[in-house]
């Protein structure tokens, strides 16, 4: 066995649902079985705060500790790693090496993520821990020539790989449709945090129009360094549609669709009364509708996780009608983490790391993202000492 210090997550002891407001999510002492002949004993140096993470303390969508039918668990994908000792039938990683964890711990035939180490994926240990095992196959070395912080890494590791592939999937759709000698430089938008923001940042590398969504004003001031245009959501600040009390509630209504209009304007002025090529919707059902009435002809609406959400209601003529691809992705394919990685290496396509929390902080960290006080896009925690 393997005896570390770890924040650990409880099965729910009492009525209160969220582990945050009871006594379930603590820092204590954790062991799990040593690693297999094909795994790796390794360390995190820093974590990266994840979206699933909240999900799992909150307990919703999913009880993740009822779902993996574990009295306890250990949260975390996002992390650069150290290894500290490989399995016997591990070939070509060593003590000592440092890289980033690739999170499908279940994948499928092709490759890509069913079930995520630290999160929904049964007797995994996730890196809120001094030390954890991983698959040998899912430890992904940094790339020699890189230049970027280890917290930067950490960041990179779940909201760039998963932008990655929503990205190439999103464009491939659209160029399906529409050539690039037909639009040269589209249309797209953005919505939600990290993943959205590096998503929207290959777009305007690849020589698109970009826009982001965000009622805070520091974040518009972020994105426009970036080059790319905010667009102030506190100016349609009912936007959040609820379709039940939509339908029961008059003045509810009328709030709602004089948001929807101010948003779909501020969206026409942009685009000159295009709409948006694609749109980047990493928030879920309460922007949902919104989002599909954003976009132009042959448009593509591209989604990846289930920030707030998981049911939305279409029309499916008015879809057909407007020749719209709805892509929907998690994660990235084992193989195409490599290339990501290489990209970013070379071009710089990295997150800026402005917050950066303690080991012993992580209990305010989770609240901090509970709460949405978050001040960056990119929330770290450091483990281990480099």
């Amino acid at each position: 066995m393997i005896d570390t210090e770890a924040w650990v997550l409880y099965e729910r002891s009492g009525p209160i649902q969220s582990a945050l407001d009871s006594d379930d999510f603590r820092l204590e002492k954790f062991s799990f079985p040593g690693p297999e002949s094909d795994e790796l004993l390794v360390e995190p140096l820093f974590g990266s705060w994840e979206g699933n993470m909240t999900h799992s303390l909150q307990r919703r969508p999913i009880d993740i500790c009822s779902q993996r039918r574990e009295r306890r668990v250990v949260i975390g994908n996002g992390s650069v790693l150290r290894v500290l000792r490989a399995g016997s039938d591990v070939r070509g990683i060593h003590e000592g090496d440092v890289g980033i964890l690739y999170g499908g711990h279940v994948q499928d035939e092709f490759g890509y993520t069913v079930l995520v180490q630290g999160y929904d994926a049964p007797g995994t240990v996730g890196v809120l821990a001094k030390r954890t095992k991983v698959p040998a196959r899912n430890f992904l070395p940094l790339p020699l020539a890189s230049n970027y912080r280890l917290e930067q890494w950490a960041a990179f590791s779940v909201r760039y790989l998963t932008a990655w592939s929503n990205y190439r999937v999103a464009i491939g759709a659209y160029r399906l449709q529409v050539d690039a000698p037909e639009d040269p430089a589209p249309y797209v938008l953005g919505w939600g945090g990290g993943s959205t923001l590096a998503a929207l940042d290959l777009a305007r590398r690849a020589g698109c129009r970009t826009a982001m969504v965000s009622g805070s004003s520091e974040r518009l001031a972020e994105l426009a360094g970036l080059g790319i245009v905010g667009i102030d959501r506190k100016r349609f600040s009912d936007i959040e549609f609820d379709e039940a009390r939509y339908q029961r509630d008059p003045e509810y209504r009328a709030a709602y669709r004089n948001s929807e209009r101010g948003f779909l304007d501020a969206v026409r002025d942009w685009t000159h009364g295009r709409n948006a090529a694609i749109v980047f919707d990493y928030i879920g059902a309460p922007v949902f509708r919104a989002s599909v009435k954003a976009l132009a002809r042959q448009g593509v609406l591209a989604t990846a996780g289930w920030l707030l959400g998981m049911q939305m209601t279409v029309n499916r003529a008015i879809e057909c009608i407007g020749r719209h691809v709805h892509v929907h992705s998690h994660y990235i394919r084992h193989g195409d983490s490599p290339a990501a990685m290489d990209y970013a290496a070379r071009e710089g396509w990295m997150p800026q790391v402005s917050e950066i929390y303690s080991w012993e902080e992580i209990g305010r960290l989770a609240r901090d993202a509970t709460a949405g006080r978050l001040r960056s896009y990119f929330p770290v925690y450091g483990v281990n000492p480099i």
